[in-house]
Protein backbone atom coordinates (compact mmCIF):
# COMPACT_ATOMS: atom_id res chain seq x y z
CA UNK A 1 0.00 0.00 0.00
CA UNK A 2 1.26 3.49 -0.66
CA UNK A 3 -0.18 6.44 0.94
CA UNK A 4 2.20 9.33 -0.03
CA UNK A 5 1.58 9.55 -3.95
CA UNK A 6 -0.86 12.25 -5.43
CA UNK A 7 -3.18 11.17 -7.98
CA UNK A 8 -1.26 12.02 -11.02
CA UNK A 9 2.02 9.83 -9.34
CA UNK A 10 -0.41 7.10 -8.68
CA UNK A 11 -1.67 6.93 -12.15
CA UNK A 12 1.49 7.22 -13.69
CA UNK A 13 2.86 4.21 -11.88
CA UNK A 14 -0.50 2.08 -12.44
CA UNK A 15 0.49 2.72 -16.58
CA UNK A 16 3.51 2.27 -16.31
CA UNK A 17 3.44 -1.39 -15.37
CA UNK A 18 0.38 -2.14 -17.09
CA UNK A 19 -2.67 -1.60 -19.63
CA UNK A 20 -5.80 -0.03 -17.65
CA UNK A 21 -8.72 -0.76 -20.21
CA UNK A 22 -11.81 -0.47 -17.56
CA UNK A 23 -12.07 1.87 -14.06
CA UNK A 24 -14.76 0.25 -11.58
CA UNK A 25 -16.12 2.85 -9.19
CA UNK A 26 -16.83 1.26 -5.70
CA UNK A 27 -18.79 2.45 -2.47
CA UNK A 28 -22.07 2.80 -0.64
CA UNK A 29 -24.60 5.51 0.07
CA UNK A 30 -22.74 9.17 -0.40
CA UNK A 31 -19.83 7.45 -0.60
CA UNK A 32 -20.71 5.95 -3.45
CA UNK A 33 -22.32 9.18 -4.95
CA UNK A 34 -19.27 10.94 -4.46
CA UNK A 35 -17.44 8.96 -6.88
CA UNK A 36 -20.12 9.80 -9.75
CA UNK A 37 -18.90 13.06 -10.89
CA UNK A 38 -14.98 10.57 -11.70
CA UNK A 39 -18.02 7.98 -13.67
CA UNK A 40 -19.58 10.49 -15.19
CA UNK A 41 -16.51 12.72 -16.31
CA UNK A 42 -14.70 9.13 -18.07
CA UNK A 43 -18.56 8.50 -19.42
CA UNK A 44 -18.44 11.70 -21.14
CA UNK A 45 -15.03 11.95 -22.33
CA UNK A 46 -13.18 8.19 -22.74
CA UNK A 47 -12.96 7.02 -26.04
CA UNK A 48 -11.48 3.53 -25.42
CA UNK A 49 -11.98 2.79 -21.42
CA UNK A 50 -14.60 1.28 -19.68
CA UNK A 51 -16.51 2.52 -17.00
CA UNK A 52 -18.34 1.15 -14.32
CA UNK A 53 -19.98 1.96 -11.06
CA UNK A 54 -21.31 0.05 -8.57
CA UNK A 55 -22.65 -0.32 -4.94
CA UNK A 56 -20.30 -2.35 -3.24
CA UNK A 57 -22.08 -5.75 -2.00
CA UNK A 58 -23.76 -5.82 -5.72
CA UNK A 59 -19.98 -5.66 -6.87
CA UNK A 60 -19.19 -8.55 -4.95
CA UNK A 61 -22.63 -10.82 -5.19
CA UNK A 62 -22.65 -10.19 -9.40
CA UNK A 63 -18.61 -9.41 -9.79
CA UNK A 64 -18.49 -8.49 -13.20
CA UNK A 65 -16.65 -10.53 -15.54
CA UNK A 66 -14.62 -7.59 -17.18
CA UNK A 67 -13.18 -7.00 -13.89
CA UNK A 68 -9.18 -8.34 -14.51
CA UNK A 69 -5.56 -7.20 -14.48
CA UNK A 70 -6.46 -4.88 -17.05
CA UNK A 71 -8.73 -2.96 -14.55
CA UNK A 72 -8.66 0.07 -12.04
CA UNK A 73 -10.87 -0.59 -9.07
CA UNK A 74 -11.12 3.04 -6.71
CA UNK A 75 -13.24 2.40 -3.49
CA UNK A 76 -14.25 5.21 -1.44
CA UNK A 77 -15.62 4.47 2.43
CA UNK A 78 -15.13 7.69 4.44
CA UNK A 79 -14.89 6.08 7.56
CA UNK A 80 -12.71 2.99 6.58
CA UNK A 81 -14.98 0.38 7.61
CA UNK A 82 -18.08 -0.43 5.51
CA UNK A 83 -18.12 -3.77 5.27
CA UNK A 84 -18.98 -4.05 1.96
CA UNK A 85 -16.29 -2.00 0.57
CA UNK A 86 -13.68 -3.28 2.14
CA UNK A 87 -14.89 -7.19 1.12
CA UNK A 88 -15.08 -4.92 -2.71
CA UNK A 89 -11.35 -4.25 -2.57
CA UNK A 90 -10.54 -7.99 -1.59
CA UNK A 91 -12.80 -9.35 -4.58
CA UNK A 92 -11.32 -7.02 -6.81
CA UNK A 93 -7.54 -7.81 -5.72
CA UNK A 94 -8.61 -11.59 -6.15
CA UNK A 95 -9.70 -10.45 -9.79
CA UNK A 96 -6.55 -9.27 -10.14
CA UNK A 97 -7.12 -5.42 -10.70
CA UNK A 98 -5.33 -2.60 -9.21
CA UNK A 99 -7.14 -0.82 -6.38
CA UNK A 100 -7.17 2.93 -5.39
CA UNK A 101 -8.98 3.53 -2.00
CA UNK A 102 -10.24 7.10 -0.59
CA UNK A 103 -10.94 7.28 2.73
CA UNK A 104 -9.63 9.64 6.24
CA UNK A 105 -9.27 7.28 8.22
CA UNK A 106 -5.07 6.06 8.68
CA UNK A 107 -4.64 2.62 8.29
CA UNK A 108 -8.45 1.43 8.47
CA UNK A 109 -9.61 -1.63 7.11
CA UNK A 110 -10.23 -0.60 3.81
CA UNK A 111 -6.34 0.13 3.33
CA UNK A 112 -5.56 -3.56 3.78
CA UNK A 113 -6.31 -4.75 0.14
CA UNK A 114 -6.01 -1.63 -1.41
CA UNK A 115 -2.31 -0.77 -3.50
CA UNK A 116 -2.77 2.95 -3.13
CA UNK A 117 -4.48 5.01 -0.78
CA UNK A 118 -5.81 8.91 -1.05
CA UNK A 119 -6.57 10.32 2.60
CA UNK A 120 -8.58 13.01 2.85
CA UNK A 121 -10.00 15.22 5.21
CA UNK A 122 -14.20 15.63 6.11
CA UNK A 123 -14.94 17.47 8.98
CA UNK A 124 -12.69 20.72 8.98
CA UNK A 125 -15.13 22.46 6.74
CA UNK A 126 -17.49 22.86 3.63
CA UNK A 127 -14.36 22.74 1.03
CA UNK A 128 -12.45 19.43 3.18
CA UNK A 129 -15.76 17.29 2.95
CA UNK A 130 -15.68 17.72 -1.05
CA UNK A 131 -12.28 16.41 -1.08
CA UNK A 132 -12.98 12.86 -1.87
CA UNK A 133 -15.32 13.77 -4.33
CA UNK A 134 -12.49 15.71 -5.78
CA UNK A 135 -9.65 13.49 -5.53
CA UNK A 136 -11.49 10.72 -7.10
CA UNK A 137 -12.27 12.94 -10.29
CA UNK A 138 -8.02 14.17 -10.48
CA UNK A 139 -7.64 10.14 -10.56
CA UNK A 140 -9.95 9.90 -13.61
CA UNK A 141 -8.27 12.68 -15.27
CA UNK A 142 -5.09 11.57 -15.02
CA UNK A 143 -6.60 7.93 -16.11
CA UNK A 144 -8.00 9.64 -19.36
CA UNK A 145 -4.65 11.83 -19.90
CA UNK A 146 -2.55 9.41 -19.29
CA UNK A 147 -4.42 6.69 -21.37
CA UNK A 148 -6.24 8.59 -23.95
CA UNK A 149 -4.77 11.77 -23.74
CA UNK A 150 -7.31 14.85 -23.21
CA UNK A 151 -7.63 17.62 -24.66
CA UNK A 152 -8.87 20.43 -21.49
CA UNK A 153 -6.45 18.80 -18.83
CA UNK A 154 -4.89 22.06 -18.15
CA UNK A 155 -8.65 23.60 -17.52
CA UNK A 156 -9.24 20.83 -15.30
CA UNK A 157 -6.32 21.57 -13.46
CA UNK A 158 -7.28 25.18 -13.13
CA UNK A 159 -10.68 23.93 -12.08
CA UNK A 160 -9.16 22.25 -9.30
CA UNK A 161 -7.27 25.14 -7.78
CA UNK A 162 -9.97 27.33 -7.42
CA UNK A 163 -12.95 25.50 -6.69
CA UNK A 164 -12.75 24.38 -3.05
CA UNK A 165 -12.13 28.50 -2.08
CA UNK A 166 -15.35 29.15 -4.04
CA UNK A 167 -17.32 25.76 -2.83
CA UNK A 168 -16.61 27.56 0.86
CA UNK A 169 -17.29 30.80 0.01
CA UNK A 170 -20.41 29.54 -1.45
CA UNK A 171 -21.50 27.66 1.43
CA UNK A 172 -20.48 30.47 3.83
CA UNK A 173 -22.86 32.48 2.33
CA UNK A 174 -25.92 29.98 1.62
CA UNK A 175 -27.09 30.68 5.65
CA UNK A 176 -29.31 32.83 5.38
CA UNK A 177 -31.52 31.04 2.38
CA UNK A 178 -30.68 28.09 4.05
CA UNK A 179 -32.29 29.41 7.18
CA UNK A 180 -35.53 29.85 5.48
CA UNK A 181 -35.08 26.69 3.18
CA UNK A 182 -35.36 24.96 6.82
CA UNK A 183 -38.11 27.05 8.18
CA UNK A 184 -40.25 26.73 5.08
CA UNK A 185 -39.78 22.60 4.75
CA UNK A 186 -39.59 21.69 8.27
CA UNK A 187 -42.86 20.27 8.80
CA UNK A 188 -42.58 18.17 5.10
CA UNK A 189 -43.23 14.97 5.68
CA UNK A 190 -41.89 14.14 2.55
CA UNK A 191 -39.44 15.55 0.16
CA UNK A 192 -38.77 14.94 -3.60
CA UNK A 193 -34.79 16.12 -4.42
CA UNK A 194 -33.66 15.83 -8.47
CA UNK A 195 -30.91 17.00 -10.50
CA UNK A 196 -29.01 15.89 -13.81
CA UNK A 197 -25.34 15.96 -15.23
CA UNK A 198 -23.28 15.30 -12.95
CA UNK A 199 -25.16 16.52 -9.74
CA UNK A 200 -27.53 13.62 -10.43
CA UNK A 201 -26.32 11.11 -7.53
CA UNK A 202 -25.86 14.71 -5.51
CA UNK A 203 -29.35 14.59 -5.37
CA UNK A 204 -29.74 10.83 -5.20
CA UNK A 205 -27.42 10.84 -1.85
CA UNK A 206 -29.32 14.03 0.06
CA UNK A 207 -32.38 12.07 -0.75
CA UNK A 208 -31.44 8.64 0.84
CA UNK A 209 -28.28 9.75 3.57
CA UNK A 210 -28.98 13.92 4.77
CA UNK A 211 -33.15 13.33 4.30
CA UNK A 212 -33.64 9.40 5.15
CA UNK A 213 -30.69 8.64 7.35
CA UNK A 214 -30.37 12.03 8.97
CA UNK A 215 -33.45 13.61 9.32
CA UNK A 216 -36.16 10.37 8.91
CA UNK A 217 -37.89 12.06 6.54
CA UNK A 218 -39.59 10.18 3.32
CA UNK A 219 -38.46 11.38 0.52
CA UNK A 220 -37.70 9.92 -3.16
CA UNK A 221 -35.30 11.32 -5.87
CA UNK A 222 -34.89 10.32 -9.66
CA UNK A 223 -33.08 12.28 -12.87
CA UNK A 224 -34.68 15.53 -14.27
CA UNK A 225 -34.42 13.81 -17.65
CA UNK A 226 -36.79 11.43 -15.83
CA UNK A 227 -38.90 13.95 -14.69
CA UNK A 228 -41.29 13.94 -17.41
CA UNK A 229 -41.88 9.81 -17.86
CA UNK A 230 -43.48 9.16 -14.40
CA UNK A 231 -42.78 11.66 -11.22
CA UNK A 232 -44.26 14.75 -12.81
CA UNK A 233 -47.61 13.51 -11.79
CA UNK A 234 -47.36 13.74 -8.36
CA UNK A 235 -46.61 17.65 -9.08
CA UNK A 236 -49.79 20.15 -7.00
CA UNK A 237 -49.96 22.31 -5.01
CA UNK A 238 -47.23 22.47 -2.63
CA UNK A 239 -45.86 18.96 -2.73
CA UNK A 240 -42.35 19.21 -1.75
CA UNK A 241 -39.23 19.60 -4.50
CA UNK A 242 -35.81 20.47 -4.26
CA UNK A 243 -33.98 21.02 -7.58
CA UNK A 244 -30.34 21.39 -8.09
CA UNK A 245 -29.88 23.29 -10.87
CA UNK A 246 -26.48 22.85 -12.73
CA UNK A 247 -24.69 25.25 -14.87
CA UNK A 248 -23.40 24.05 -18.63
CA UNK A 249 -25.23 21.70 -20.73
CA UNK A 250 -27.85 19.71 -19.27
CA UNK A 251 -29.11 23.40 -17.65
CA UNK A 252 -32.23 23.25 -20.02
CA UNK A 253 -33.52 20.00 -18.53
CA UNK A 254 -33.24 21.41 -15.32
CA UNK A 255 -35.04 24.45 -16.66
CA UNK A 256 -37.60 22.50 -18.43
CA UNK A 257 -38.47 20.39 -15.04
CA UNK A 258 -38.57 23.90 -12.93
CA UNK A 259 -40.96 25.46 -15.22
CA UNK A 260 -43.42 22.62 -14.81
CA UNK A 261 -43.06 23.08 -11.07
CA UNK A 262 -43.87 26.59 -11.03
CA UNK A 263 -46.93 26.45 -13.22
CA UNK A 264 -48.31 23.92 -10.80
CA UNK A 265 -47.41 25.78 -7.71
CA UNK A 266 -45.42 22.81 -6.22
CA UNK A 267 -43.86 23.88 -3.44
CA UNK A 268 -39.86 23.91 -4.71
CA UNK A 269 -36.92 25.15 -3.46
CA UNK A 270 -33.93 25.24 -5.80
CA UNK A 271 -30.21 25.14 -5.46
CA UNK A 272 -28.60 26.91 -8.50
CA UNK A 273 -24.86 26.67 -8.94
CA UNK A 274 -25.19 29.87 -11.34
CA UNK A 275 -25.80 31.63 -8.23
CA UNK A 276 -22.79 30.90 -6.85
CA UNK A 277 -20.99 32.02 -9.81
CA UNK A 278 -19.40 28.76 -10.85
CA UNK A 279 -19.11 29.63 -14.61
CA UNK A 280 -17.41 32.74 -13.93
CA UNK A 281 -14.49 31.09 -12.27
CA UNK A 282 -14.20 27.26 -14.46
CA UNK A 283 -13.91 27.48 -18.06
CA UNK A 284 -16.74 26.58 -20.24
CA UNK A 285 -14.97 23.07 -21.84
CA UNK A 286 -14.67 21.68 -18.01
CA UNK A 287 -17.76 23.39 -16.48
CA UNK A 288 -20.29 20.70 -16.29
CA UNK A 289 -17.36 18.23 -13.88
CA UNK A 290 -17.64 21.00 -10.85
CA UNK A 291 -21.31 21.80 -10.50
CA UNK A 292 -21.59 19.08 -7.72
CA UNK A 293 -18.86 20.76 -5.65
CA UNK A 294 -21.05 23.87 -4.96
CA UNK A 295 -24.47 22.27 -4.55
CA UNK A 296 -23.02 19.75 -2.51
CA UNK A 297 -21.21 22.43 -0.04
CA UNK A 298 -24.38 24.64 -0.15
CA UNK A 299 -26.70 22.21 0.60
CA UNK A 300 -25.04 20.94 3.70
CA UNK A 301 -25.50 24.33 4.94
CA UNK A 302 -29.56 23.75 4.69
CA UNK A 303 -29.31 20.31 6.07
CA UNK A 304 -28.19 21.19 9.05
CA UNK A 305 -30.67 24.12 9.69
CA UNK A 306 -33.41 21.73 8.77
CA UNK A 307 -31.73 19.98 11.66
CA UNK A 308 -31.81 22.70 13.66
CA UNK A 309 -35.26 23.51 12.78
CA UNK A 310 -37.08 20.35 13.32
CA UNK A 311 -34.56 19.81 16.32
CA UNK A 312 -32.94 16.38 14.94
CA UNK A 313 -29.19 16.13 14.72
CA UNK A 314 -27.61 15.04 11.84
CA UNK A 315 -26.05 12.51 13.80
CA UNK A 316 -29.01 10.86 15.25
CA UNK A 317 -29.60 7.15 14.71
CA UNK A 318 -31.91 4.44 15.36
CA UNK A 319 -30.17 1.43 13.67
CA UNK A 320 -26.79 2.66 12.40
CA UNK A 321 -24.07 2.01 14.43
CA UNK A 322 -26.58 0.73 16.71
CA UNK A 323 -27.64 -3.46 15.36
CA UNK A 324 -26.27 -5.90 13.69
CA UNK A 325 -28.44 -6.04 10.28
Amino acid sequence: MNSTMGPKEIIQEIVGKQEVKHVVFVGCGASKADLYPAKYFLDQNAKQLRISHYTANEFNFATPTSVNEHSVVISASLGGATPETVEANAVAKDKGATVISLTRSVDSPLTKDADYVIYHRFAENYAAKLEKTGYCLQLAVELLNQVEGYEHYDKMMDGFAKIYDLSEESAQSARKMAKQFAQRFKDDKVIYIMSSGATHEVAYSSSVCLMMEMQWINSGTFHVGEFFHGPFEITDKNVPFILFMNDGKTRSMDSRALAFLDRFDAKTEVVDALDYGLSAHIEKEVLDYFNPFVITAVFRVYAEELAIAREHPLTKRRYMWKLSY
